[in-house]
């Protein structure tokens, strides 16, 4: 009887043990496909599919002092070192605020029909209540140049920067802020409503905040997960109050307003190991599945153990999406050790080929992302999806297999309207300065000489076979 308890005892926890770890990692499991067995020219895009390339405003334009990034590349760590890579800074970056006419020719070069980029909301507002109408007329003349050689702009509101002033006042940790967001959303919209219908508000969220309130790695350096819990519901409210905004002002019903959303999968790299896939379960929760069920439900949740917990309903979310932007770069994997702070940190995945970054070479992962990112119901844009690859030797693999994916996606019924390439040309990426190159276009940054990679052949090709006529 006692053998037969305990046989007992053990088979309950068994199917304990399997069904939690099936149900912590049943949201997005991983996939591999043989790429030995596919013939990656087996491609199938429609005729009207967008074709385009992707920058933004703080690492390409110059003179973006006045920003909180601005201000962030002069800060130092405790032990004297830059913020940045290298000590590099973005005070000229590619000099695109008066180069953007020799850039819209190298877009021509490509092939593309469309130019996704950001707005200096520094530039147009470089102190409260004070508007610059010559930068918002900058940002009218880039629209009509590329409206004239044939190029259709897509507008992207925050990408990551904002005013050193909005910084001061507490950007977005403060509700009642979101307010000056909508004021310079308006004054851009209204300059540019009969040049541009799409408008992206916000540009990846969830990396903002990780990146600026759990990391440190951007401004304002903080590491508290309850107030990024608050910033980034405050970001998916200005998302919904903004395109209610616009939607609101003449020719606003014409526009299709998004947010771009990067997904990011969290692999475990054990998946049996339970610990593994908690570890993956609320990483993903936090930086993939908050926004995802905003949109879905309205229903707000970011929880981090006895760090952060915050629930609220933003009713209106899931009836501002036009459409999604995806950005997708790669995944990362988690593996627990026994230590705490070792396992959060993401890693590579075994047996992949690295790019320059901390990840590898994963084209089955947008297939994943635009699977799950579908759920949303509504039409998807790849509004980032590049390499860094400083050699130039992965990126037409790259461009070959990621498409080959996206294709796959469309073959199977998901609706995709564009895909644009991650970057246009090297530029200042971030607080890794300027060693991680993503461009299709090589800039000397001594020189500001440009010139298109071999890599970018492969884009080229691809988008002459599809492009409509």
């Amino acid at each position: 009887m006692k053998k037969k308890l305990i046989l007992i005892l053990f088979a309950l926890i068994l199917v304990s043990y399997f069904g939690i770890n099936s149900y912590l990692k049943s949201t997005d499991p991983l996939i591999k496909w043989d790429w030995n067995k596919i013939n990656t020219e087996e491609k199938h895009f429609p005729k009207d599919f967008v074709w385009g390339v992707a920058t933004a405003a703080h690492q390409v334009e110059g003179a973006n002092q006045s920003s909180n990034f601005g201000w962030w590349e002069k800060q130092t760590n405790s032990d004297g070192s830059s913020k940045i890579v290298n000590g590099d800074n973005s005070d000229i970056a590619c000099d695109h605020w008066n180069r953007y006419p020799e850039d819209i020719q190298l877009m021509k070069q490509l092939g593309v029909k469309s130019y996704r980029f950001s707005i200096a909301w520094n530039k147009i507002y470089p102190k409260k209540d004070v508007i610059d109408s010559m930068a918002l007329k900058h940002y009218v003349d880039v629209c009509d140049s590329l409206i004239s050689n044939g190029i259709e702009p897509m507008v992207t509101l925050h990408h990551f920067t904002h005013p050193l002033w909005f910084e001061e006042l507490g950007a977005f940790e403060k509700e009642e802020n979101i307010g000056h967001f909508l004021d310079f959303s308006k004054v851009v919209y209204l300059s540019l409503k009969d040049k541009v219908t799409k408008w992206c508000t916000f540009n990846e969220p969830s990396v903002f905040m990780f990146s600026a309130y759990l990391s440190g790695a951007f401004p304002p350096g903080k590491n508290d997960p309850q107030l990024g819990g608050t910033v980034l519901k405050n970001m998916l409210l200005a998302h919904v109050k903004v395109y209610h905004l616009i939607k609101s002002l003449p020719g606003g019903s014409n526009t299709q307003i998004g947010l771009v959303k990067n997904m990011t999968q969290m692999d475990a790299m054990n998946t049996w190991n339970i610990l593994d896939n908690f570890i993956v379960y609320f990483s993903d929760k936090n930086f993939n599945e908050v926004v995802l069920e905003c949109f879905k439900s309205g229903h707000f949740s970011f929880y981090m153990p006895g760090m952060a917990d915050i629930e609220t309903e933003i009713k209106d979310a899931p009836k501002t999406l036009d459409f999604i932007g995806l950005n997708y770069y790669s995944h990362q994997a988690f593996d627990f050790n026994g230590n705490i702070e070792e396992s959060l940190e993401p890693l590579p995945y075994p047996g992949e080929r690295m790019t320059d970054m901390e990840y590898g070479l994963y084209p089955e992962g947008i297939y994943r992302a635009i699977k799950r990112i579908a759920k949303l119901n509504v039409p998807i844009y790849i509004t980032e999806n590049g390499v860094a690859d400083s050699l130039d030797n992965r990126r037409a693999e790259f461009i070959d297999k990621y498409l080959y994916a996206v294709s796959k996606a469309i073959e199977d019924g998901y609706d995709i309207r564009g895909y644009y390439y991650w970057s246009l040309m090297d530029n200042f990426e971030w607080n890794l300065g300027y060693g991680q190159q993503f461009g299709l276009c090589h800039v000397n940054f001594n020189t500001q000489e440009r010139n298109l990679k071999e890599g970018s052949k492969k884009y080229i090709e691809i988008i002459s076979r599809f492009k409509e006529k």
